[in-house]
């Protein structure tokens, strides 16, 4: 959008025009930004699927906004110190260090309301299909992991790319740790299930995370590799059971 005329005020419609190029600019240069938004879709699907109340709907959309203001000033914190410096200064060190600390405290904020949210209704909906195979013996569990990696190590010589648990496709290691997700939901007793099947969930996401920051795997190749190891583990769940 063009700059108004000299001399002539932004008018209303203006003003708006310009907070949207400010939101479309940070959701195209910032991967932060881009993955809280993808997070905060993810989190209102899920609370309209599980509909949750009124009262806990304002509480997740107030954590989904405190996250994303505070990212969008971080950044136009980081922009402004950029471009006032062209050497290195404690002091701007500092300040970028602050806001960035201000979306820390904003996002572990946004986690634990989510967290309170979404632990009794999940846990309360979930716990009719899990309730089958609570009591499943190891076998079945050590059957689904042994059975992820036969496939992702058939897939590979298929493919001809990577080793078992490096490169190619698809990604060994999200393979193994979101089959660990799966089979953790299923065995887990009713008391601890939602909180330690989302523990395994993060942890599963973190290693996928640093698959492709490392450079050993592309963001498909480790999604194939999540989605192939949960699906394996949950196949084997229900047929075993």
């Amino acid at each position: 959008m063009s700059a108004p005329a000299p001399g002539r005020a932004p008018t209303l419609l203006d003003s708006f025009n310009y907070a949207f190029e400010g939101i479309i600019h940070v959701l195209r240069t910032q991967r932060n930004l881009r993955i809280h938004f993808a997070i905060a879709i993810a989190v209102i699907a899920a609370a309209a699927a599980l509909g949750v109340g009124r009262i806990e709907l304002m509480a997740l959309l107030l954590a989904i906004a405190f996250v994303l203001v505070a990212e969008m000033v971080n950044s136009a914190i980081e922009g402004a110190i950029d471009v006032s410096t062209t050497s290195f200064d404690p002091n701007a060190k500092l300040a970028k260090d602050v806001a960035a600390g201000a979306v820390l405290i904003a996002s572990v904020t946004a986690l634990a309301v989510g967290y309170l949210v979404f632990a009794h209704a999940a846990a309360h909906r979930s716990a009719r299909i899990l309730d089958r195979v609570r009591d499943a013996p190891a076998e079945i569990t050590l059957t689904a992991l042994f059975l992820v990696v036969l496939i992702v190590i058939a897939t590979k010589a298929w493919t001809g790319r990577g080793t078992p648990l490096r490169g190619g496709l698809p990604s060994g290691h999200a393979a193994l740790a979101f089959a660990g997700w799966m089979a953790a939901t299923y065995v887990i007793n009713d008391d601890h299930r939602f909180l330690i099947s989302s523990l395994t969930f993060v942890m599963a996401l973190l290693v996928a995370q640093t698959r492709v920051e490392a450079g050993v795997h592309s963001a498909l190749e480790v999604l194939y590799g999540g989605l192939l190891g949960a699906l394996i583990t949950l196949v084997v769940f229900q047929v075993l059971q």
